[in-house]
């Protein structure tokens, strides 16, 4: 697959590594990094957890939409975050000027990652549980992405391996 000037894009479920593969994605394959979520908190001047505790989850998604949109970049590795999927604006455009990877991993690794939960600045309805949020959003990733890697067993190295060599078969 040639992604010569085309975005790398990591999708999933929070938890799941994204930032920190695409870093050494980015490190790797000699590209850009952009992760959404540092870059739309760097744009508003407030946490995640603080735009949806003031704005509301529509606000944020709607937020998080624009900013996902409005990437002007090429030849990068971009780590979104995880309810970008709920626009599909924003994955057809992520998908305009990239490849779409779906990093996998089961609910139950991802409950274990995942400490942190209440000031995350996850995208979940009051009382909503980590395995219903998984539920909701698979089909979502999957109906999206181009490539999906399952991250079960490895270590970020090891994904960010099997990324490299599947792009370049």
């Amino acid at each position: 697959m040639d992604v010569t000037g085309r975005n790398i894009v990591l999708i999933g479920m929070p938890g799941v590594g994204k930032s920190t593969v695409g870093v050494l994605l980015a490190k790797a394959l000699g590209r850009y990094f952009l992760d959404t979520d540092v870059f739309i908190q760097a744009a508003q001047g407030r946490s995640l957890q603080d735009i949806i505790d003031s704005e509301g989850l529509a606000a944020f998604c709607e937020i998080e939409e624009d900013y996902a949109t409005c990437i002007d970049l090429t030849n990068a590795v971009v780590a979104t975050g995880g309810s970008v999927v709920y626009s599909e604006n924003a994955m057809q455009s992520l998908a305009e000027h990239g490849v779409i990877i779906h990093l996998d991993l089961p609910v139950e690794h991802i409950k274990q990652r995942l400490a942190n939960l209440p000031t995350r600045g996850v995208v979940m309805e009051k009382g909503q549980t980590i395995r219903s949020l998984y539920d909701h959003r698979q089909p979502l990733y999957r109906k999206y992405a181009q490539i999906t890697i399952d991250c079960t067993g490895k270590n970020h190295e090891q994904i960010v391996t099997e990324i490299a060599q599947t792009l370049t078969t």
